[in-house]
């Protein structure tokens, strides 16, 4: 095969494969509502269950749910008809996947299904098979033809089957208001996660590690100060330790390309009033957004108008808030 053919061949499944999932748009009707209604209504899990290539298939759909606010598991059939099926509560709800419809493992545990009462959901492509038969609701995923060039592999039906399980778990998701904290909180470890748990205050300086000077500071002990502390500023404080502004580097740039002489000045002289500052309790993703907005590098922390910290750009970065 040459390297014109190799990728015509590539272009051709996924027209095939785009096609199916587009088909399956144009045929969704009435049942995919009560398939959802389904599972609004039950107390219990999602059990997702399937052989083979729609067993993997089926193992990613579970896992969609699960992360999504539909709490759910999947259950190999093979290892269901050997206890396993002891896992299924009548709470729960079943989604059982099968192409055929007609797959041994997969009906071997219908009947024990059908005895607790589960209600099943059907995913196949023949609602007129065994399964289609006995499952309350069926989506169909039926295919005109496999992306393989016999037409055997498991390929634009795979690709089919998952994009409806995934319509499933989105239509569950907005069902339930499921939202961007809902997420995170099932993903701690990942950047959405970061973005949205983290505060403020959970990656500030504190204490002795906040520069500051009192107004009447000399420049020159000021610079000092900030370079003592490395995050590029000084709060500038009153005797109560109330923040009266900020003196920054940028802020010294700014003395340095007016040509005015600074250093015989102090602190409260060359301050920038005020500062920028952001509430402890923000979310520390605002604190990125609010810094880039600027383009400086440090904001005051403050908690009910009283400092209490610095954060810096860097620190947050290295905390996966980039």
């Amino acid at each position: 095969m040459t390297d014109t053919e190799s990728i015509a061949r590539g272009k051709r499944v996924f027209e095939i494969e785009a096609q199916a999932v587009a088909d399956l748009g144009k045929k969704l009707g009435a049942e995919f509502s009560e398939a959802v209604d389904l599972c609004m209504k039950i107390t219990g899990k999602v059990v997702v269950t399937g052989m083979g290539k729609s067993g993997l298939i089926g193992q990613k759909i579970a896992a969609t749910m699960a992360s999504t606010g539909t709490p759910a598991f999947f259950l190999h059939p093979a290892e269901g008809l050997h206890g396993d099926l002891g896992i299924v509560g009548r709470d729960d709800l079943v989604v059982a996947l099968s192409n055929s419809g007609e797959t041994s493992e997969l009906l071997s545990i219908l009947p024990s299904l059908k005895r607790l009462g589960v209600p099943i959901i059907a995913i196949t492509g023949k609602n007129d098979s065994t399964l289609g038969r006995v499952a309350d609701v069926v989506l169909n995923v039926g295919v005109a033809q496999e992306a393989c060039p016999l037409n055997l592999a498991p390929t634009a039906s795979t690709t089919a089957a998952l994009a409806m399980g995934d319509a499933l778990a989105v239509a569950l998701l907005e069902a339930k208001g499921f939202g961007e904290e809902d997420f995170a909180l099932s993903h701690p470890g990942g950047s959405l996660g970061r973005r949205l748990l983290m505060r403020v205050s959970d990656g500030m300086h504190t204490g002795a590690d906040i520069p500051r000077v009192s107004p009447d500071t000399p420049m020159r002990d000021a610079i000092m100060e900030i370079t003592k502390k490395r995050l590029g500023i000084t709060t500038v404080v009153d005797a109560d330790g109330q923040l009266l502004g900020v003196l920054s580097d940028g802020d010294l740039r700014r003395q340095l390309e007016s040509g005015t002489s600074f250093l015989d000045k102090t602190a409260g002289e060359v301050m920038s009033a005020g500062g920028k500052r952001i509430a402890h309790d923000a979310l520390a993703a605002e604190a990125v957004t609010l810094m880039e907005r600027h383009q400086i590098t440090s904001l005051v922390v403050v908690d009910d108008g009283r400092m209490v910290g610095i954060v810096h750009l860097h620190d947050l970065l290295k905390l996966g808030l980039g």
